[in-house]
């Protein structure tokens, strides 16, 4: 018999409640909350921390807390992301985050998903996976949703909301977000303004 968590990784219904579940999100909020108290001066703490908290990837992320996060063992980095201050990610499903792909301030990466109907939605939810590529830039309070895949290269703007599938080296903003233009090549070896 498969576990909760077995459950909940692979995007199926699971009960949130579960103790072993429970456990893992006291233990990660624990760590979040000593990361949230660190200061500027305890950088050997924090990467301490951050190499608790996340999967893959917490010896190079660069992180302004405060920082929340589900689980943190689901989320995977590449090199040098970079998370400004007040990001959250809800990693009930797995969250894999491209080499230096650079966060906004209040960018929130929610995988969780329930159930329309409301008597299955008191005990039990889902989620589904968020694959972002590297060298991305998502502006300031942006909304990446469940399922959501963003291709390298691209620049996301502030505020936008990402409901579908993004390519790869565009710039995409909105409510839903919806893609843009293409970015340039000028614009690729030049300075840009914020997105």
């Amino acid at each position: 018999m498969r576990t909760e968590r077995e459950k909940m990784l692979a995007g199926e219904l699971y009960d949130a409640l579960d103790p072993e579940l429970v456990a893992a999100r006291a233990r990660v909020r624990d760590l979040c909350q000593q990361l949230n108290a660190t200061r500027d001066a305890d950088e050997a703490l924090r990467r301490d921390l951050c190499q608790q908290i996340f999967g893959v990837g917490g010896d190079t992320v660069w992180m302004q807390p405060p920082f929340f996060c589900d689980y943190g063992s689901n989320i995977e980095l590449g090199e040098r992301v970079y998370f400004n201050f007040n990001c959250v990610v809800l990693d009930v499903c797995r969250v894999r985050i491209g080499s230096f792909t650079l966060f906004g301030p209040a960018v929130q990466i929610l995988t969780p998903l329930h159930p329309f109907n409301a008597a299955l939605r008191r005990v039990q939810e889902f989620g589904k996976p968020i694959e972002i590529g590297s060298d991305v830039w998502v502006g300031g309070g942006a909304l990446i949703l469940p399922g959501v895949t963003i291709g390298s290269r691209t620049v996301i703007g502030a505020g936008s909301v990402v409901t579908r599938d993004v390519p790869d080296g565009v710039l995409a903003a909105g409510n839903p977000c919806r893609v843009i233009r293409p970015i340039s090549d000028d614009e690729r070896h030049s300075y840009g303004s914020a997105p």
